[in-house]
């Protein structure tokens, strides 16, 4: 492979966006192909990033040798089979979270990694971030300890984009799969990634999509469809894990909430971190608990560089230059985690492993 990889971007939606803009700010990265079921949309984009080839049929695409690798953007249903296409056509994958819809899923897309001798990057996106990067320096440099419980909320008062993400053949489910995932995520590897022990969820829906609430604006998907809603409005869970630690977490589209809020903490044995909504490192010296504040460019996620970090990293990837941070394999433990919550939701009971 030359010090350029040629990349194509099946999937032309709004997160779309996010890569396309970060393959162009990256030199070794040439915008080669894109390909979307609506052709209208993805000329739009070959236009606005000088995109010289432009499909309608991932198949189609992938027989093109010259390719040599892609992000997959589609709606949730699409992860799994175009990752395998690909893999099987010889190309790396930065897939956009979550992995799939399913475990079973999950365990196909990991066997055409294997099969494949290929890289499959899952988007955890916050695990490219610089605040992650800097308290995972501090965890793994023994500063606080073992990390034994953690929280994190991603609560929307409001904020059910309807369309796709509110269609569960499409989605696989609402804010647990679509928001869930990354504070999670986040939680799950910032404290080791530990082995799941046992599962407690719920689900709820309550509220619908609301689209009836007039003075307060939201995203709203491209298909947005305010009739069509077969998701959760809101999900919790108890994660215990088999070193003894455990994780909280509930995140939602829409509930009487006074304002969204997003946290991600962990707490440790010396010491702990608020990652989201800022950085800050609590700690003990002397006999005196002091909060510390970093002195950095970004307090918490930004979402621009958060996304240039991580399409940075997967070119190199792709160049033979580093290992993905976050590989197939963890997709498919949190595929586990997110359909044990829903499997345990559904029926009621905790879910063991």
């Amino acid at each position: 492979m030359s010090k350029i990889v040629k990349i194509a971007v099946v999937g032309a939606g709004s997160i779309s966006e996010s890569h396309l803009r970060s393959y162009k700010e990256n030199p070794q990265a040439e915008l080669y192909a894109i390909c979307d079921l609506n052709e209208e949309r993805a000329r739009a984009k070959a236009e606005k990033y000088n995109i010289p080839h432009v499909y309608t049929d991932y198949n189609e695409l992938l027989k093109d040798p010259n390719i040599d690798a892609i992000s997959v953007c589609t709606w949730n249903n699409g992860h799994a089979p175009i990752s395998i296409a690909a893999l099987n056509a010889g190309k790396h994958v930065l897939c956009e979270k979550p992995l799939c819809k399913t475990v079973e899923e999950a365990y196909a897309v990991e066997e055409a990694v294997r099969k494949s001798g290929k890289t499959l990057q899952v988007g955890f996106v916050r695990r490219y971030a610089s605040n992650t990067r800097i308290v995972k320096e501090y965890i793994d440099n023994g500063e606080v300890g073992e990390i034994y419980y953690a929280k994190a909320t991603c609560i929307r008062r409001l904020g059910n984009p309807s369309g796709w993400f509110s269609d569960i053949e499409r989605s696989g489910g609402g804010p647990l799969i679509d928001l869930g995932v990354h504070v999670i995520d986040l939680c799950w590897y910032l404290m080791g990634r530990p082995k799941v022990k046992s599962i407690s969820g719920n689900t709820y829906r309550k509220l619908g999509n609301r689209s009836n609430v007039k003075n307060l604006a939201y995203y709203k998907a491209a298909d947005f469809n305010a009739e069509h809603n077969d998701v959760e409005d809101l999900a919790n869970a108890v994660i215990r894990f088999e070193n003894g630690a455990s994780l909280l977490v509930d995140v939602s589209f829409t509930l009487h909430a006074k304002k969204d809020e997003i946290s991600v903490k962990l707490f440790g044995e010396k010491g702990g971190f608020e990652v989201e909504p800022e950085l800050a490192i609590v700690t003990e010296k002397y006999d005196t608990i002091l909060n510390v504040t970093p002195q950095i460019n970004n307090l918490s996620f930004d979402f621009v560089k958060g996304f240039q970090d991580e399409i940075d990293h997967f070119i190199g990837v792709c160049l033979g230059e580093r290992e993905t941070l976050s590989p197939v394999e963890d997709g498919v433990e949190m595929m586990k985690i997110l359909c044990g919550i829903y499997e345990s939701a559904e029926k009621g009971i905790e879910i063991r492993f």
